[in-house]
């Protein structure tokens, strides 16, 4: 028995041929479509990278308990199941985040790994007397924006180091994977995991497939600022074919595995199992990215295909809830290895075999930002309340950053808590957090939509009833996942016992609302973005009240306009805290 897993980073399910008919060229998931069962209410769990690669190593949620981190000392871990049972595990991937401090401890679970470097500013090719200086990296509002100019300038380097086709990661990534395969071919008992960090964003694409799109190398870099949109119509164009040309390009070496189980007829024994992590933004709800905004379906419910070849159905879909978590506890059930009990997923056999549900709601969101849940008709997204920053805590006995470890600050004040019922009855540090993505999400405020009906999600619907229902089922999902006792706090559920109390908190922001934004007007919708930022970033009140009566005042004139923003922020807000407020003022409404 073997099983190969194809994943690849941050692929977007309305660009494949098998869930829509756009205009990107992708037979190869049409052909694999024909050999497995299709899913099409396939969700994302923890995001972004590395917390979704938890979930798809424990079977439980990172997300409601800690941002980006490693596994943690009690995490049941997928691979290493196997491998303690006798099955050989290997991963192949070019994804950067397994060898920096954040993703640690993932890899080495495996019996063997092997790791392609240069994606994304990969600390790969030296480039020393090579812009180590970066123009303007001292002028920059924030660290963030400053680690992001230095990956670049790395990026760059190591760009110049892979020229042609078969230099690319994506390339060397497959091609280990089939190395692996053709050394193994008559061996049993392997898993087999093939990781492209394609098409995530740097988008690193050979000329020959930016050709089918009309782009070139002379257009772009291929790097993405996470924002609220104002790019122009050619703008748009050139980012959006990048991205399907890398689209293109993953298919076309998806086409390698695809030709080598015909080949070697691997679809007798083996379970093929392609994937990602979770989608990504290019213009839809005026948004480019990630993170930064609510976690619409083109982020959240994502492409996923299988074949079990004890099951045998393939060219096949089915509609049934099913999620990230999900996949250790397939791939443990197809080696008959019983799930440990803390594994919250269940096995996608009871799906394929039998037609059983296997749930009737998943949980999906990011560390600290709105909490979403899903019953397979509707989605709510559940925003945190105003001002509660200092309910949030992270929950760890590993504590490290995407990048780096936890600074002596951090640390200071982290207490021990009570185990919670996963943690193997190990208390663990609880650390405030200081999750800078978690600072302005109330902004977005409580949406429902009916996805079904409104697969694009354009119209939120305001539904009491179905509302009410939705929180009752997602306080129910939080406890089975021994949810921190602050989180209900947190996102206003400690309040919302009845369908009057939802109706209250209606009335309530409404008000709010209109008080906040009564006689002001905008140049366009990014200023108005900015203002909410502001709003929630700002904590002084004086100074939110004074902002308000200072743009009320510019209305009358014109609309407001980001420059007006900007200025506000430098005449006002006080030195130490501007480099903060202009790094969150900045992800809502971009800086060209």
């Amino acid at each position: 028995m073997k099983v190969i897993q194809v994943m690849f980073d941050t692929l977007k399910r309305n660009y494949l041929s098998p869930y829509d008919s756009s205009d990107v060229r992708t037979p190869n998931f049409t052909r694999l479509a024909n050999k497995t069962v299709r899913f099409d209410n396939f969700f994302a769990g923890s995001l972004p990278c590395m917390p979704a690669r938890r979930d798809m190593q424990t079977g439980r949620y990172n997300f409601l308990h800690r941002g980006w981190g490693p596994l943690e000392p009690f995490d049941d871990s997928m691979p290493e199941l196997l491998k303690n049972n006798g099955i050989y595990t290997h991963l192949v991937t070019d994804h950067k985040h397994y060898w920096r401090d954040g993703g640690s401890t993932y890899h080495p679970r495996y019996s063997s790994y092997e790791l392609i470097r240069g994606q994304e500013g990969d600390n790969w090719k030296p480039k020393v007397n090579k812009n180590t200086n970066i123009d303007g990296l001292e002028k920059l509002d924030s660290e963030g924006q400053k680690r992001k100019m230095v990956s670049m300038s790395q990026d760059a380097v190591n760009r110049s180091h892979m020229p042609n086709e078969e230099d690319h990661p994506l390339f060397r990534t497959v091609e280990a994977g089939l190395e692996f395969l053709r050394e193994n071919q008559d061996a049993d008992n392997w898993f087999l995991q093939i990781e492209s960090f394609d098409p995530h964003e740097p988008f690193f694409v050979p000329e020959k497939y930016l050709e089918m799109y009309g782009v070139s190398q002379e257009d772009y870099n291929g790097w993405l600022l996470y924002s609220y949109d104002d790019y122009s119509d050619e703008h748009r164009r050139i980012v959006q074919g990048y991205y399907k040309a890398l689209v293109t390009m993953c298919d076309a070496y998806l086409g390698k595995v695809l030709d080598y189980m015909d080949e070697k007829d691997l679809w007798h024994d083996t379970m093929l199992i392609v994937n990602t992590d979770h989608g990504f933004m290019l213009g839809e709800h005026e948004w480019w990215g990630k993170n930064i905004m609510p976690v619409y379906n083109e982020i959240a419910q994502l492409p996923f295909f299988i074949w079990n070849p004890s099951i045998r159905r393939q060219n096949e879909s089915t509609d049934e809830l099913a999620q990230t978590i999900d996949i250790p506890a397939t791939i443990l059930d197809f080696f008959n290895i019983e799930k440990p009990k803390d594994m919250k997923g269940k096995s996608l056999s009871n799906v394929l075999e039998h037609d059983q549900a296997n749930h009737n709601g998943l949980l999906f969101g990011y560390f600290g930002s709105n909490i979403n849940i899903t019953n397979g008709e509707y989605v709510y997204m559940r925003a945190p309340m105003p001002n509660v920053e200092d309910l949030l805590h992270e929950y760890t006995l590993s504590p490290m950053r995407i990048n780096r470890r936890f600074t002596i600050d951090e640390l200071q004040g982290a207490t021990l808590t009570e185990p919670f019922d996963f943690t193997k009855g190990l208390n663990v540090l609880k650390i405030k957090s200081n999750d800078i993505m978690a600072k302005n999400y109330q902004r977005f405020g409580h949406k429902l939509f009916n996805y079904k009906q409104d697969p694009n999600q354009e119209h939120p619907i305001d539904d009491i009833s179905t509302e009410y229902d939705m929180i009752v089922q997602l306080k129910e999902l939080m406890k089975d996942h021994d949810a921190p006792e602050e989180l209900y706090a947190y996102y206003g559920l400690d309040k919302i016992h009845s369908e009057e109390d939802v109706r209250r908190e209606h009335e309530q922001t409404k008000k709010r609302n209109e008080a906040l934004l009564h006689d002001i007007k905008f140049e366009e919708s990014s200023v108005k973005e900015g203002y909410l930022t502001l709003q929630s970033a700002v904590k002084d009140a004086d100074l939110v009240e004074s902002l308000k009566q200072y743009l009320q005042e510019e209305s009358k004139e014109n609309p407001v306009t980001k420059a007006q923003l900007r200025t506000w922020v430098k005449e006002m807000i006080p030195a130490e805290k501007q480099s903060f407020i202009n790094y969150q003022l900045n992800l809502s409404m971009r800086v060209h």
